[in-house]
């Protein structure tokens, strides 16, 4: 195997050091290997003894875990000092919680790639939203949580529900959904010092959207949009099965989102990379921008989309982040499939789906005690579609279970 040429020494293999808070990457850490690179793993030493692709990594480090979180600082002293007998060329995120600290070592070891300020539109809700509104992009309406004369403003202008999100967790963690401002000063009281690590939006009721993209030296490679079953936070705080399903490539429910996912990634300043962007269609039938994040969709969202078009997005992720802007890059032709996704707590150690037997089931989830879960395929939507709703059903009596989402991640 030929080794992945560094352009500033083509004697030596492109070095990737991958950074990974959660068990997850692992088709990224595959396909760099495959490349020809040196593939450093960092994660946390709790993770030390999950299934990674050991056989595709050079060197894994560890990193203590201090209330399960890396200290910033601790990373970059980590990594430097590993920079003493590595080369690094290459820093990338594997997980959400890892951008930022991606981000601040690129800044300090001089690696290139998204710095501190980019990645900052995709990880702070609170700066993602305002980059956008400045760009005229539509979005919900939003205040910081600071000024506590502001806030009062924007509940009597802004009609409840609204919802308090943190700035920096992902999927659902630590959000509420808040019915009146009696209800909103009770939880700002609760947060104490760590109010203005929040912001305040109007909830606005719809159908949830997400476009899952790829993106090299800025132009749109490869976009796919799919849609939520119900809304992924009610899913968290009410109870049900997570499910999305694909749009057609090209269809006409398609075609608008991917266009303004565009728009979004061009105000963030996305040059190169994989993305995964939610958007809501209102009542009043405007698409808004939610958010949006530099790494694929977590829940086997990245399983549905290759399924649908044969694209690997962990794979063509390593593939693009090598090329660097210094090679070309073009991911392969997607298929015209359709696919759905269902995965749900389960209440079964080892939940048995083996009475879910139709042909279009081409996935299921074995990996995860007390997870359930079923990709189906099928050039038909309307089939897909179909599966999904009677399997909801199915799964509800079957499997069903429920916890309140984490207020931190788990780690």
């Amino acid at each position: 195997m030929s080794s992945a040429p560094n352009p500033s020494s083509p004697n030596r293999p492109i070095a990737v050091l991958c950074l990974a808070s959660y068990y997850k990457g692992s088709e990224f850490i595959r396909e760099c290997h495959r490349q020809g690179c040196r593939t450093l793993l960092l994660t946390s030493h709790s993770l030390k003894d999950e299934a990674w692709p050991r056989e595709s990594i050079d060197e894994i480090f560890y990193m203590p875990d201090v209330q399960k979180e890396w200290k910033l600082e601790d990373a970059i002293l980590g990594v430097s000092f590993m920079a003493r007998t590595e080369m690094i060329d290459r820093i990338v995120a594997l997980d959400d919680f890892d951008v930022e600290k991606a981000a601040a070592l690129r800044e300090h070891l001089r690696v290139p790639g998204m710095g501190d300020t980019t990645a900052r539109y995709f990880r702070d809700k609170l700066a993602m939203r305002a980059r956008a509104r400045d760009e005229g992009l539509p979005v919900p309406e939003f205040i910081h949580v600071l000024n506590h004369s502001q806030l009062r403003q924007f509940m009597e202008r802004v009609p409840p529900p609204w919802v308090l999100k943190p700035r920096s967790m992902a999927g659902s963690m630590g959000i509420k959904k808040i019915h009146s401002s009696d209800d909103f000063w009770a939880a700002l009281e609760k947060l104490g010092d760590q109010q203005s690590f929040y912001l305040l939006e109007q909830y606005v009721p719809g159908d949830i959207y997400h476009v899952d993209g790829i993106f090299y030296e800025h132009k749109l490679l490869f976009a796919i949009a799919s849609r939520y079953g119900r809304p992924p936070m009610d899913v968290s705080h009410e109870g049900d099965i997570f499910t999305t399903r694909t749009l057609p490539l090209g269809s006409a429910e398609a075609k608008p989102l991917i266009e303004l996912n565009k728009k979004v990634m061009k105000a963030f300043g996305m040059l190169r990379g994989v993305s995964h962007s939610e958007f809501i269609q209102g009542r009043d039938g405007k698409l808004y921008f939610l958010e949006t994040s530099a790494r694929v969709g977590g829940a086997h969202i990245v399983d549905l989309v290759e399924t649908a078009t044969g694209i690997n997005l962990w794979a063509e992720w390593a593939k693009l982040e090598i090329a660097g802007g210094k090679a070309p890059y073009k991911p392969p032709a997607p298929r015209k499939d359709c696919a759905g996704l269902l995965v749900s707590l389960a209440k079964q150690e080892q939940p048995d789906t083996s009475a879910y037997n139709d042909p279009e089931i081409v996935w299921r989830m074995n990996e995860k005690k007390h997870h359930v879960g079923l990709i189906v395929k099928s050039p038909d939507p309307k089939r897909v579609q179909e599966l999904l709703e009677s399997y909801v059903v199915r799964m509800r009596q079957d499997f069903l279970a429920w916890q309140p989402p984490l207020e931190r991640p788990n780690f």
